[in-house]
């Protein structure tokens, strides 16, 4: 194993997870998480899910290992402490504090936004707990011009920011991302990036694909073309294999 692997971040659908197959998370791949953390190294999950359907999953996918920290909605943390997961403060406090504020200072702009946004495009729009603005949309081709209307928006916008996943698109602050929340759990742990390697499949995942997040950079074959792109532009590692085989992979290419 290399010296310097202390933490794995993976993304979890698409990544790691699969609703194919006979394991929605290979069993090799679940031993083998249990392997590095018996030695030490820790494993993230870093998902867009929030925290109650991410366990739901989990339970379903009848894990043999659980991670050591997750990182839910693409910017909260919980740590694994005695069996369940509890939020780390203050960072989870600030989250909420610093994404209440920004939504806040631009509520009329983004009601209009989204009244705009309704008359333009037959998708399902709505707010929830963690954006004032959400949007399924009907096609990727649809969510394309969706996002393009977003991220105009938010130049005159610079604290928030949409983050994709597939025809899903939400705002968030820009100072919380996957990337962010793994540097702080890098903070808390003593670890940096050059201990870190991470893994993901969407665009979403984009944040923590960085040399400057993680050094070892891995997506599975069905990562989205722009995911790969920036893995290979970093001299990460684009893999056979799709989903947690294609992690399994990587794993044991560097002799984990």
């Amino acid at each position: 194993m290399p010296d310097q692997l202390k933490l794995i971040s993976t993304d979890f659908d698409g990544t790691i997870h699969t609703d194919f197959g006979d394991a929605p998370v290979p069993l090799a791949l679940q031993d083998k998480l249990a392997d590095l953390q018996a030695r030490g190294v820790l494993w993230v999950i870093n998902t867009g899910r929030d925290l109650a359907s991410l366990m739901e999953s989990i339970g379903r996918a009848h894990l043999r290992v659980l991670p050591d920290y997750v990182v839910t909605v693409e910017r909260e943390i919980h740590q694994h402490v005695g069996g369940h997961f509890e939020p780390v403060e203050p960072w989870n406090t600030n989250c909420h504090h610093d994404h209440g504020r920004a939504f806040g200072d631009s509520a009329e702009d983004l009601h209009e936004l989204m009244a705009g946004l309704e008359t333009r495009y037959d998708a399902n729009f709505y707010a929830d707990h963690w954006s004032p603005l959400c949007a399924i949309a009907r096609s990727n081709a649809q969510m394309d011009a969706i996002q393009a209307e977003l991220e105009t928006f938010c130049k005159t916008t610079p604290l928030l920011v949409p983050v994709r996943n597939d025809v899903y698109v939400r705002l968030s602050h820009r100072g919380y991302s996957k990337g962010t929340a793994l540097r702080e759990i890098q903070r808390l742990t003593g670890l940096t990036p050059a201990h870190t390697l991470a893994a993901g499949d969407h665009l979403n995942d984009l944040p923590m694909l960085l040399p400057e997040v993680a050094r070892w950079l891995v997506t599975p074959a069905n990562g989205l073309p722009p995911v790969k792109a920036q893995v290979a532009s970093h001299g990460g590692y684009l893999a056979l294999r799709s989903c947690g085989d294609g992690i399994l992979e990587a794993l044991n290419r560097m002799k984990v």
